[in-house]
């Protein structure tokens, strides 16, 4: 497994990016409510990537994906396509944005809450940002990958929840996806070892029911078998010389 080490010159190219990635999350919160499209939420990050930026939104013809964001709803656990279909009260929803700065990739996601929520659903989004910033906890020069995946498995299964295998984080800067794959399940000790300068992202992916997935006919959309809702949340991690650095934490998680 070749891991890329970034250089101090990637490094500031990647907090420039993942700021702005970040950002993109901040602006378009406001605009998550019942009523609106997941298609008009695509347009706003779109616009506001490119005109406000001066960015490029990775996603958009990415191996073919068809707009500038992913919006996962309910049951979708990733790479829901922004539709026509209007989000209405008691919806999550998964808002995945990945800008392009100056060659640099920036990616994170958050659950959003649509009007009135159930608790059970409220539950799962909260117990799935646990396991994200559990995982993020491992990471410092000297652990292993599968350190990571061990932090998040026993936590979303200790609460009655599973842990979706299919889809990973995985190593990010001058290309999209880049090596490691990094699981959200696994054992201790097990996998590569972190060395500073490694970039990569942790985006769990945690379903209410069983783990089992399948892809639509559209070729992206990954929903849960038993229609479950699936919460995700992501965020593009720095192993540092004594730990770690979250370079797509946004100010209201300070």
């Amino acid at each position: 497994m070749n891991i890329a080490i970034k250089t101090a010159e990637d490094i500031e190219k990647m907090r420039i990016a993942c700021r702005l990635a970040a950002e993109v999350l901040d602006m378009i919160d406001a605009h998550v409510n019942v009523g609106v499209t997941t298609e008009e939420l695509d347009q706003i990050c779109h616009d506001y990537i490119v005109n406000e930026q001066h960015a490029i939104p990775a996603p958009l013809n990415y191996r073919g994906f068809p707009k500038s964001i992913c919006t996962s709803v309910n049951h979708q656990i990733c790479h829901g396509i922004p539709g026509n279909k209007q989000l209405k009260s008691g919806d999550i929803v998964n808002i995945d944005i990945t800008v392009i700065k100056d060659g640099y990739h920036g990616d994170t996601s958050k659950m959003f809450c649509v009007g009135d929520v159930s608790p059970h659903a409220r539950r799962l989004i909260e117990i799935t940002r646990q396991c994200l910033f559990l995982g993020i906890e491992q990471v410092r020069p000297g652990a292993h990958f599968g350190d990571i995946g061990h932090a998040i498995q026993k936590h979303a299964e200790s609460n009655r929840y599973s842990v979706v295998r299919e889809f990973c984080g995985h190593g990010i800067g001058k290309k999209f996806h880049e090596e490691p794959h990094v699981m959200h399940y696994g054992k201790r000790g097990e996998g590569a070892e972190m060395k500073p300068g490694m970039i990569f992202t942790i985006e769990p992916m945690i379903n209410l029911g069983k783990r089992h997935m399948k892809v639509l006919p559209d070729g992206w959309t990954a929903v849960t078998k038993d229609r479950s809702l699936s919460a995700q949340w992501e965020h593009t991690i720095l192993v540092t010389e004594i730990g770690y650095d979250i370079l797509t934490l946004r100010p209201e998680e300070l």
